[in-house]
């Protein structure tokens, strides 16, 4: 188990799902990352930032005109990590 934890990249401060954000880091995504945020683990989380203390979640079913779900920004103590 440590051997797949030191083969794991570092956890990034700041991360995103969409490959269009400069956030964006593939490399992270080969193994599943859990989010917690105050404690509760989410998981619809796009993208969050520990650092700054929040998440970024879909708001519904709620498109902008691109076809891209809006997004709510929650605040909170963010913890990311490895399942």
């Amino acid at each position: 188990m440590t051997d797949a934890a030191q083969a794991s990249p570092a956890m990034p401060d700041r991360l995103s799902v969409d490959p269009r954000s400069p956030f964006h880091d593939a490399a992270v995504f080969e193994r599943d990352i859990g989010i917690r945020l105050n404690g509760k683990e989410r998981f619809d989380v796009e993208e969050y930032c520990i650092s700054e203390g929040w998440v970024k979640v879909p708001a519904g079913r709620t498109v902008d005109r691109k076809g891209h779900p809006l997004m709510i920004k929650l605040k909170g103590k963010v913890e990311a990590f490895y399942k």
